[in-house]
């Protein structure tokens, strides 16, 4: 699939088949997130995945904004140690793991992590190193139904640009 093809039909979806997501897919979508840039190439960050589904129930429960977690067929939780930029790098991983599944025909969902009162209990559900951080969360599966993305704003309402002296 062509790259801009795959930013512009990237949405979030939060209805999943029970369909199973194979393990080699998986494994291309994390890779895509440990490709991705990094201030000072630090690659401060973990990926811990589960597909058990006690333990997405379990996580469902403590997440107000994500009833659909527990019926992803795997869940990613993205963890980093604290850098001066953990934030921005694992962001980035975040994003080229939600476009990796999307060029791989699946659905996806970025959950916040960072910040959350329950960051720290799921750091401790997945075993993460102290010191780590819970920065993000995604749920994947495939999309029980077809969904469009949402409209997004017009470039020329967006781009400005600038000449410098």
């Amino acid at each position: 699939m062509d790259f801009f093809e795959v930013v512009k039909n990237r949405k979030s979806v939060r209805e999943y088949s029970t369909a199973e997501v194979k393990k080699d897919l998986i494994e291309k979508i994390i890779d895509a997130g440990r490709l991705s840039a990094t201030a000072r190439n630090e690659q401060p960050w973990e990926f811990v995945v589960t597909s058990d589904k006690k333990i997405l129930k379990k996580i469902c429960g403590m997440c107000p904004n994500g009833p659909f977690i527990k019926d992803a067929s795997h869940l990613i939780a993205v963890f980093s140690k604290e850098t001066k930029y953990y934030i921005e790098d694992c962001s980035a991983a975040t994003q080229n793991m939600l476009l990796a599944i999307e060029a791989l025909g699946l659905g996806g969902c970025w959950v916040a992590g960072d910040k959350k009162n329950y960051a720290e209990d799921i750091r401790k559900i997945f075993n993460a190193p102290d010191g780590y951080k819970l920065v993000s969360m995604i749920t994947i599966g495939y999309p029980k139904k077809e969904e469009k993305p949402h409209a997004k704003r017009n470039l020329k309402d967006v781009l400005r640009w600038e000449r410098y002296a």
